[in-house]
């Protein structure tokens, strides 16, 4: 099925199914997906505005284009997703304890988003930014960090060894979660 330039607001899909198909140029506001199974739907130029898809299952889902400004997105295992053509942007979300390990989110955007234990293990974040989000606890290894920006960011701590980090942008006092590995006291 088809769904195409239609509006959903204030729909509990954890109450009624979402219907299984391609939706495009969708818009979701204030409706609830937590804890359902959103497996195999395919979302293209869609936007999620005020939603919760906490602990939502997304094995092969499509996300296309997608936007998700002031959602809650706990939990999601994104490394489930189908990542042909994969395209995500965040604003002023809670991602909290979801993982992205091992996908290719080059140019993603993270804005004023809550990241915290976030795994970003062999993930691919080529030119990514995260603007103003607290990343206290996130995991980084072996992800690939080139040209990606965190001057604005806080609370990370990425081992500059063990990820490839040329040319990523840090600021102080950022930057001292660089150093964090080495276990020394900064003054």
């Amino acid at each position: 099925m088809n769904f195409n330039n239609k509006q959903y607001e204030k729909i509990n899909y954890s109450l009624e199914e979402l219907p299984k198909g391609e939706y495009e140029n969708c818009t979701f506001t204030d409706c609830d997906f937590s804890n359902t199974d959103i497996s195999n739907v395919i979302f293209i130029d869609c936007k999620f505005d005020y939603c919760n898809l906490s602990l939502a299952k997304v094995k092969n889902t499509s996300f296309k284009g997608v936007k998700f400004k002031n959602c809650k997105l706990l939990g999601i295992i994104f490394g489930d997703v189908n990542s042909f053509l994969l395209s995500l942007d965040f604003e002023g979300c809670l991602l909290n304890l979801s993982s992205f390990y091992k996908l290719r989110l080059r140019a993603t955007n993270f804005k004023k988003c809550t990241l915290l234990e976030v795994d970003f293990g062999g993930a691919d974040l080529t030119g990514a930014t995260f603007d103003n989000c607290d990343l206290g606890r996130a995991v980084f290894a072996s992800t690939i960090l080139e040209k990606a920006d965190f001057t604005t960011s806080y609370n990370y701590s990425i081992d500059p060894e063990g990820n490839r980090v040329k040319k990523a942008r840090f600021s102080y006092p950022g930057v001292l979660g660089l150093l964090d590995r080495f276990n020394i006291e900064i003054e």
